[in-house]
C-alpha cells in the first residue's frame, strides 16, 4: 500500500462518529489488537510447522503452513465459518475473535501467533444449540441487517462486556469503533450491547 493510500486510511475512520448519524466511530482502536509482523523474505522456508492451540475449548495440534492466517485456519481447517474474512486487511473487524479474552482481527495475524493460546469464535459462545444471551440480545434488538458483519460485532461486544459489564453508550461506541457495518445498523448494534449489559448476560453465560 502506497503512502497516499495509508494517509487516507484513517480519514475513513474519522467519519464514523456518533450514533445520531447512524454510525459508530473513532480513529482509535483501543481494544482490538492488530498483530504486527516483519516482512517475510520471498525465499522463506514454508515447510509445515506445528500449531498447538485451544479453540472453543478443544485443543488442536496440527501442522500448518507458517503463512496461514488465524482466520484461514479457523475457516478452512476447522470449518468455523462464522468468522468472516471481509476486507482481509485488518480494517473492518468482520473477522474478530477472542485470543486469550482479547479481541483480535484474525485475518491480520498468523495462526502460529496463537500457539499455546486460547481462541474463542462466534460458535464458541453457544451452549450446544442454545445461543448465548449476547447473541439473543442482537436478535431481540435487531442489531443486524444483512448479518454478515454480525459475528465480528458480537465478538467485539463480548470482549468489551467481559472487561466492562456495564458500559455507557459512549463506551460502547468507542470500544466497537473498529467494527464496520456496511448496512449502517450502528444504532441497533449499540442498543443490543446495552440491552445485553442490562440483562447482566455475564451472569448467565
Amino acid at each position: 500500500m502506497g503512502e497516499e493510500s495509508q494517509k487516507k486510511g484513517l480519514s475513513r475512520r474519522k467519519f464514523i462518529q456518533g450514533v445520531g448519524t447512524g454510525v459508530i466511530g473513532s480513529a482509535v482502536l483501543p481494544h482490538v489488537i492488530k498483530a504486527q509482523h516483519e516482512t517475510r523474505a520471498a525465499d522463506e522456508d514454508t515447510t509445515g510447522q506445528l500449531l498447538d492451540v485451544k479453540v472453543n475449548g478443544k485443543r488442536y495440534r496440527v501442522e500448518i503452513d507458517p503463512q496461514t492466517t488465524l482466520a484461514e485456519f479457523l475457516r478452512d481447517e476447522l470449518n468455523l465459518t462464522g468468522t468472516k474474512i471481509i476486507c482481509n486487511q485488518g480494517e473492518c473487524g468482520g473477522c474478530t475473535v477472542l485470543l486469550n479474552d482479547k479481541a483480535v482481527y484474525s485475518c491480520h495475524m498468523l495462526a502460529l501467533d496463537a500457539n499455546g493460546k486460547e481462541v474463542v469464535t462466534i460458535e464458541g459462545l453457544m451452549n450446544g444449540e442454545v445461543i448465548h444471551p449476547l447473541q439473543k440480545a442482537f436478535l431481540e434488538k435487531d442489531g443486524y441487517q444483512c448479518g454478515f458483519c454480525t459475528p465480528g460485532q458480537i465478538m467485539a461486544a463480548y470482549a468489551l462486556l467481559k472487561e466492562n459489564p456495564h458500559p455507557t453508550k459512549e463506551e460502547v461506541m468507542f470500544n466497537m469503533s473498529g467494527n464496520i457495518c456496511r448496512c449502517g445498523a450502528y444504532p441497533k448494534i449499540v442498543d443490543s450491547v446495552l440491552y445485553a449489559a442490562e440483562q447482566q448476560w455475564s451472569k448467565k453465560s
